[in-house]
């Protein structure tokens, strides 16, 4: 599931709001400043799509994905700039997830957060050994995500 959520702002000062679904509206508008593309890969399907939600309503084009082989199918055509990731995933773990997205032109670059149950001192050098950026523990803290995602 993948949302883009734009603020439109009228002479008068007001905005209006529209979430669309819709991938080619996503890839083919101007991103505002700040926009972040985020994709969020987590088997819970629950929490990965109302974390999309929350990032989307924050004004981030998201892709929500629930297993690793459609994140990394994704991955070349969507483009994220930051890739939020659970570890334990069904048939590849996120640590190797990571490794992958590192291993791919268009994720080369791109911001890998860890969200994970896994918060110990060893979970958290074993997540920048496969090449996160940041390691979280769930719950989301949404602000500090959304402190990650400002950053340049």
């Amino acid at each position: 599931m993948e949302f883009n959520f734009k603020k439109s702002f009228r002479a008068d000062g007001m905005h209006s709001d529209n979430l669309s679904s819709s991938r080619e509206d996503a890839q083919n508008s101007a991103s505002p400043p700040g926009c972040r593309r985020v994709l969020v890969v987590d088997d819970n399907v629950d929490a990965a799509e109302m974390l999309g939600e929350m990032l989307s309503l924050a004004g981030h084009v998201v892709s929500v994905k629930n297993d690793p082989i459609t994140a990394l199918e994704t991955v070349q055509e969507f483009q994220p700039d930051v890739a939020v990731l659970d570890i334990g995933l069904p048939g590849m773990t996120g640590y190797e997830l990571a490794e992958r997205l590192r291993d791919t032109a268009s994720c080369q670059s791109c911001r890998l957060v860890a969200l994970t149950g896994y918060g110990q001192e060893q979970d958290r050098r074993r997540s920048a050994r496969a090449g996160f950026d940041h390691h979280l523990v769930k719950p989301v803290d949404f602000e500090r995500l959304m402190n990650i995602l400002d950053q340049k």
